[in-house]
């Protein structure tokens, strides 16, 4: 699978509801993939329930991790967030060794990529759970991005305002460091005009929170993002 081939990916949260006729309107919209993930609420019981609605159709499904309960077999790819500006180092290696000692085994490393997250909104759950430092200056968020792509050469850059719409101006500045990683980009897209300001910057835009607040406008990001030149 090429993730390089992604523009826009919808995310699924499985603590939260959709009927088949919305999933159906969403992975036949023209998405490149669905990511499957969440940070409150996250079980084996609604991953697999999720994962095995979206399975129904032609689209490739991913399981981005946020515990290891959750993991289901079964997703085309496992993405393994690694919180760069965390305040815990349990959010950059702790859980992941944690994991391993347990799991590491039986990984299918074919099957996993690791992101280097970059979390900016300190009101997200994600941002109080790891203890995220989110007021970086610019050559501060640029550091990091460095150290994503160009030290440590994580496949992904994921920029995560989870909830509230981003600083273009800070992401452009993300992006002329990045040489190698795939940039993503997710939070508080709820709007069309959002969505292409995004998909000029980065390289694949995230779309979550709309789908269950305005479904239409979140189906709409699709070709807005798809249309525009990066």
């Amino acid at each position: 699978m090429d993730i390089k081939e992604w523009r826009h990916v919808f995310k699924l949260d499985p603590d939260k509801e959709l009927n088949d006729s919305q999933i159906e309107a969403i992975c036949e919209s023209g998405t490149d993939a669905i990511m499957i993930g969440g940070t409150q609420g996250v079980s084996y019981d609604n991953t697999i329930d999720l994962m095995a609605r979206v399975r129904r159709f032609p689209l490739p499904c991913v399981l981005e991790v946020s515990n290891i309960d959750s993991v289901v077999p079964g997703f085309d790819l496992y993405l393994v967030p690694m919180v760069v500006n965390a305040g815990s180092a349990d959010w950059i290696v702790g859980k992941h060794v944690e994991g391993l000692m347990d799991y590491g085994a039986l990984v299918k490393w074919h099957e996993v990529a690791v992101e280097g997250y970059i979390i900016l909104n300190p009101k997200a759950e994600a941002a109080k759970l790891t203890e995220a430092k989110t007021n970086l200056t610019i050559e501060e968020a640029k550091a990091y991005a460095r150290f994503v792509d160009q030290m440590v050469k994580l496949p992904i850059l994921y920029v995560e305002y989870s909830g509230t719409y981003g600083d273009p101006a800070l992401l452009r500045a993300v992006r002329s460091v990045v040489k190698q990683a795939r940039l993503f980009y997710g939070g508080g897209i709820k709007e069309v005009s959002q969505a292409a300001e995004i998909a000029e910057i980065a390289d694949t835009v995230i779309v979550g929170n709309v789908i269950y607040e305005n479904l239409q406008t979140a189906l709409e990001t699709v070709n807005s993002v798809k249309n525009t030149v990066k």
